[in-house]
């Protein structure tokens, strides 16, 4: 059940300010993409796991019409998918893409 949790707050990762998105719950950087691995269910922030959420592929979705960053967590490795926000970093985006094709994943 999706929770509508939408706060600004400074990344763990890149220290930058990450602003609110407005039209849904923000839950990754839009600088570095980056996230912490704080909801059971989107927006609920009710994951008590709080360990790294490392970016490493983005696929296209045919159910969300969009890209979704593919996410695991540098503490308790598990995988979460997040849907890509219209003001994240492209750059970044292009990025995972690459190293995840050079590394063969993960």
């Amino acid at each position: 059940m999706f929770v509508k949790n939408d706060e600004s707050f400074i990344c763990n990762n890149c220290n930058k300010k990450v602003e609110k998105l407005e039209y849904t719950s923000r839950d990754h950087c839009n600088h570095c993409l980056y996230c912490i691995h704080v909801d059971i269910s989107p927006g609920d922030r009710l994951n008590e796991c709080k360990g790294t959420l490392k970016p490493f592929n983005i696929e296209i979705s045919n159910k969300t019409k969009g890209k979704i960053v593919i996410y695991k967590c540098l503490k308790c490795g598990g995988i979460i998918r997040n849907k890509v926000a219209d003001d994240d970093n492209k750059d970044e985006i292009y990025k995972i893409v690459e190293n995840h094709a050079k590394n063969g994943g993960f």
